[in-house]
This record gives C-alpha cells, structure tokens and sequence, in this order.
C-alpha cells in the first residue's frame, strides 16, 4: 500500500508509482501525466488524438529502468467514451480495441487530470464487440467520458492494432476473412 493510497488528497501533489519494469525507457510521472524520454502522453494524444501509440525501448527487467539494446515497448493513450459504476465495480468503455497488443492492464493509469477518488476495479470494454473484456485493479472511480487512459504494452504496439475495425480497412478485412458479420464489426464506439 503506498502513501497516495492511505491518503488519496496527495495525488494532486505525489504521483502513483510505476512498475518500471513494465514501462518504456525513462519513463517519468506526475500527478496528471506519463512522460517517456521528455514525451508527454497527454501532449501526443493533443497531435495525434486517440487512440495513439508511442514505442520506445523497453527496460532490462531488474535494472530500475536500464534500457534494452534489443527490446521494445509501446504505451496506448485512449479516450473514455462512457463510465459507469454498478455495486462498487468500474465499467468503461474505450474508443480503442486492446485485442491486437500484449497490455498490461495492471498499471493503467487515467492521464490529463489529478483524480483524488479512490481507486476501483474497472472492467474496461474495447470499440468492438469482438474484443475480449480486460480488467484494470485500479482506476479513479470518478473517471468519466473524454478522461484519457494510458496503458502500457510488451513489444511493439502499432496503431492499426488499437484502431476500431470501423475505422481501419486492414481489419475490416481480416474480419471478413474471419467469417464475420461486418455489419458487427461497423460498431463504433465514438
């Protein structure tokens, strides 16, 4: 259990700490934001919108942050389209799909604002009804829709693998290939 934990007031001042190992190099935080080598996330989400990956050397597991001379590692920033909260538990719902990278839901974290709310389980539902639910322990139960999400990948994450298949051809494709009902896989979540 960390300080912030004890007493949520403090996240306006001390950002939650990060596993290392599971971040890109070098990468810092602050209490409304995730930087990576002098890249803020919330900046790259303000040029490219959402979702956006970000790629970056990953980190030698043990080391406090030492990067891979072989090894990469991707973050996703996507956007809350909805938040709901039934009996204590979390539901978001993201205008990204996480069913084509390795993410690591366990260090989510909400970027572009300090949340003092304590934190939740979140069940978190990608813009397709084709992609599996994935589960975050810890989410601000205040998050609410436009809040961004950051989450950090193993390998390399490229942005057709987060994009919703109604706006990428590529996936439209391999749907129909996959014998599915593209009318189903038209759903967008914006």
């Amino acid at each position: 259990m960390t300080l912030t934990h004890i007493l949520p007031s403090l996240r306006r001042s001390i950002a939650d700490p990060i596993s290392r190992d599971s971040w890109p190099e070098y990468t810092t935080t602050t209490p409304d934001d995730v930087t990576i080598a002098g890249l803020s996330l919330v900046t790259l989400m303000q040029w490219c919108g959402t979702p956006c990956v970000h790629t970056a050397a990953a980190v030698v597991p043990g080391t406090n942050g030492r990067p891979s001379e072989t090894e990469l590692a991707s973050v996703v920033v996507v956007r809350v389209v909805s938040a709901s909260v039934t009996n204590g538990q979390l539901a978001v719902w993201i205008d990204g799909e996480l069913d084509g990278c390795a993410a690591i839901m366990s260090e989510t974290r909400m970027i572009g604002r300090a949340s003092t709310a304590h934190p939740v389980g979140a069940a978190i539902y990608s813009a397709s009804a084709y992609t599996p639910v994935r589960f975050a322990p810890e989410l601000p139960v205040d998050l609410t829709t436009g809040d961004l999400l950051v989450i950090p990948c193993v390998g390399v994450t490229a942005l057709h693998d987060v994009q919703s298949r109604s706006s990428h051809s590529q996936r439209l494709t391999e749907d129909r290939g996959n014998q599915r009902d593209v009318a189903q896989v038209a759903v967008c979540g914006k």
